[in-house]
């Protein structure tokens, strides 16, 4: 049975910091829609930054479902699993925003990050959520799986596109969702 918990207090912190991979899930509103379920794991890209607030780097990838979803209705959770040692599932449900690297702000939330990601390695975000609910359940389903590393593919293939490049791949991939909802956008807009 899982438990509901006040925040994101100093054992659930350490948990989800020692991590190497989340899952952010996110849908449109209604009954129709695509629900998105996407891993993510560069080092160094998820940041708790209070009891209730967390921050994770959105590189620019196939897609933009979460941040055309948080445009939408906010809604967002992410998931963490324990992999080794004792068996473990945090969730972190709430409403997130987005701040884009056109957008005022985006060099301050960066700057939250211990890790290497500016635009050149393929931020193309920082996705901030409010967390209105914590909670924790066993997982004795998940399996025990050994880290090997990690596959440093993603940023330098953005690196070597240059800014141009990340440009002209975010207009293609990244402006509208697989449900043809707004995603990324190229302008700054206030939200």
């Amino acid at each position: 049975m899982g438990k509901v918990h006040e925040s994101i207090d100093g054992r659930l912190r350490a948990f989800v910091e020692k991590q190497p991979v989340f899952f952010v899930a996110t849908a449109p509103s209604g009954p129709d829609g695509h629900v998105n379920v996407s891993p993510k794991g560069i080092p160094g890209s998820f940041v708790v930054i209070d009891d209730h607030t967390v921050a994770y780097v959105d590189l620019t990838a196939s897609g933009s479902e979460t941040i055309a979803h948080l445009r939408e209705n906010g809604r967002i959770t992410i998931m963490f699993c324990a992999f080794d040692g004792p068996p473990n599932i945090v969730r972190l449900h709430g409403r997130g925003r987005f701040v884009t690297l056109y957008d005022e702000g985006f060099d301050d939330l960066l700057a939250l990050f211990p890790a290497d990601l500016p635009e050149e390695r393929g931020t193309r975000a920082v996705i901030v959520v409010d967390v209105e609910r914590v909670s924790d359940s066993c997982g004795y389903g998940v399996p025990l799986m050994s880290y090997e590393g990690e596959r440093d593919l993603l940023p330098p293939y953005m690196e070597r596109k240059g800014v141009d490049g990340r440009a002209d791949y975010r207009r293609l991939k990244n402006r509208v969702s697989i449900d043809g909802l707004p995603g990324f956008d190229m302008d700054p807009a206030p939200r």
